[in-house]
């Protein structure tokens, strides 16, 4: 639907880093086609009032994991209360295409993106109607099944290419030359089709201590992605290096600096630690090699996140658990049948096994600094818990002698397996973190939407963004904020038709008053299919909110609330009409 919109009396900041400025902006067809003061009302043309707001780029997430629950929440509430416009999927290395041949591969594939992601596992076969083998049929299914109300970029992933070109295989070995033709093959048909990149990992292990597929490439077959990806000077290759878990990052990066330095596309790699437990962990010494890349004019890019995750720990959920190697409580985790698990926590039998699991935890695991483990909810409404309720409160009041993990299953059968526990994390410097959104090598708004959803809700950490540290201009200026959010990450990615209030630019704008906007507190949502009818709870929050938010021209946040608009786009496609005929 085309819309005709005049925004008056607002102040513009264009996304490119430039000083805000007094304008109005009047968009048609889609597209923003004037940006002058004093613009008047042409014939039918809806006028907003955007008298003291801000009209700026739509903003534009970094590092989602959309791929899945895109389809069983298409309208993505509350992105367009954040005017979140644009989400860059598929990140990690992980993907829901090409799908491999056998059913075997191809449930390892959901499997371990259901799993490090923690993103329920039954919506995935339940819900994706799973109709494509290639890329390129995978957005063709895309486009034919569903309506989205922001723009969609999407990786592909290693993970779904290694399983898709050596099957089940690509759990335990080094690939084939033959295999590695596979993969390049498949890799060039993705970039053909709409993929912004490749993404890669070499960070996840899963609870059995097995890594990703992609741990177990080696470079001839990095090397052999790299020289398609060479043909897209425009695309981007992702990876996600061991910052956690095993904190071997910078071993990672010597491994990976001479594979890409002399490379045409673009490297982002997540990224600099910017936690103080990340340091302690040996893994400081990235941000001096972050500069050195800078200083030699090599292009690679970190990834960084200015808020620390706000880590939920729950008891239906194994991932936290798995990635300290607290297995038998991972196993705990996994038990879906409620009674199962509370038989188990009251077995002495476990409780062994949990004792002995326990010692084994990785040293930088969150449980062997109990005071950093916050009760923080309670199913039953026992105790103790709250946000200033330490599990080492918990600890010293059953006297300090018994054995932790016995403490911890005591607690949650008087509190419920519903209880959740939170980590505290602290940043290492603030002044890094300004320092990066100053740093042109340097790419923010890593959320982690779509995520590990009943831990954090990352949406809406932009809007910290601009509240912490650009408020009253105490740490940056608004305008510098703002590019972070839209120009310098449309200018990275290659989205050329967004992230700049300008004449012709697609017309994905956000409208938002300073004194209104907040990331709102994490708030339950049961609205995630089970299987069995019912629905589990992601954390989410209410809008921001913005005044208005426009994708492609059209209002998707709108007084207040969605407004049930779906204008957005999938992988790639800068007009409607390049859209329309993709999907015919």
């Amino acid at each position: 639907m085309s819309y005709n919109i005049l925004i008056k009396g607002g102040t513009v900041i264009d996304g490119q880093n430039n000083p805000p400025f007094k304008a109005d902006v009047r968009v048609s067809g889609g597209k923003i086609v004037a940006v002058a003061a004093g613009l008047e009302r042409q014939g039918v043309e809806r006028v907003v009032d955007a008298t003291g707001c801000y009209v700026t780029p739509g903003f534009i997430e970094t590092h989602n994991h959309y791929d899945a629950p895109m389809w069983w929440m298409p309208n993505m509430f509350p992105l367009p209360g954040y005017g979140i416009t644009t989400s860059i999927n598929g990140n990690c290395g992980f993907g829901a295409a090409p799908v491999p041949e056998t059913k075997e591969a191809r449930d390892a594939m959901i499997g371990i993106f259901s799993f490090f992601e923690d993103i329920p596992l039954e919506p995935f076969h339940s819900q994706l109607p799973w109709d494509w083998k290639t890329w390129g049929e995978y957005r063709a299914s895309m486009q034919r099944h569903l309506k989205v109300p922001i723009n969609f970029e999407f990786y592909c992933g290693h993970q779904a290419l290694r399983l898709a070109a050596m099957g089940i295989d690509a759990t335990t070995r080094a690939a084939t030359d033959d295999e590695i033709a596979k993969m390049a093959a498949m890799l060039r048909e993705a970039l053909d089709a709409g993929a912004i990149g490749f993404s890669s990992n070499t960070l996840d292990y899963d609870a059995q201590g097995n890594p990703v597929p992609s741990l177990l490439a080696e470079d001839k077959e990095f090397a052999a992605l790299f020289d398609v990806l060479d043909d897209y000077p425009e695309k981007t290759f992702e990876i996600v290096i061991s910052s956690f878990q095993k904190f071997v990052g910078v071993e990672d990066m010597k491994r990976f600096e001479p594979l890409v330095k002399h490379r045409k596309f673009r490297t982002l790699w997540g990224g600099v630690p910017f936690l103080s437990y990340q340091i302690a962990r040996g893994i400081g010494p990235l941000i001096d090699e972050h500069e050195r890349y800078k200083r030699e004019g090599l292009p690679l890019y970190t990834a960084f996140t200015h808020v620390p995750p706000a880590t939920m720990i729950n008891f239906n959920s194994p991932l936290t658990f798995a990635q300290i190697n607290n297995l038998a409580w991972a196993e705990l985790a996994r038990e879906a049948n409620a009674a199962r698990k509370l038989e188990m926590l009251a077995s002495e039998d476990w409780r062994a096994r949990a004792r002995a699991s326990w010692e084994d935890m990785y040293p930088q695991a969150m449980f062997r600094k109990p005071e950093t483990v916050i009760m923080r909810d309670s199913q039953y409404r026992v105790g103790p818990y709250g946000s200033d309720v330490t599990f080492r409160d918990v600890i010293d009041a059953r006297g300090g002698n018994t054995h932790p993990s016995d403490v911890l299953a005591d607690w949650v059968l008087e509190n419920g397996i519903g209880s959740t526990l939170g980590f505290n994390m602290s940043l290492a410097s603030h002044q890094q973190i300004v320092d990066l959104f100053n740093d042109e090598y340097a790419i923010g708004n890593v959320s982690d939407s779509g995520a590990h959803a009943q831990m954090l809700c990352g949406i809406g950490d932009h809007i910290d963004l601009i509240n912490s540290f650009a408020r009253d201009n105490t740490h940056l200026s608004v305008e510098t904020a703002v590019y972070n959010l839209t120009g310098k990450l449309a200018k990275f990615f290659g989205l050329s038709d967004r992230g700049h209030i300008a004449e012709g630019k697609s017309a994905d704008i956000a409208v938002w008053h300073i004194d209104e906007i907040e990331r709102r507190p994490m708030i339950k949502e049961y609205d995630v299919p089970d299987g069995s009818g019912g629905r589990g709870y992601r954390y989410t929050r209410d809008a921001a909110p913005m005044r208005i938010t426009l994708v492609h021209g059209e209002p998707i946040f709108d007084g207040g609330s969605f407004t049930g608009a779906y204008p957005g786009r999938i992988a790639g496609y800068e007009t409607a009409e390049a859209f329309a005929q993709a999907a015919e």
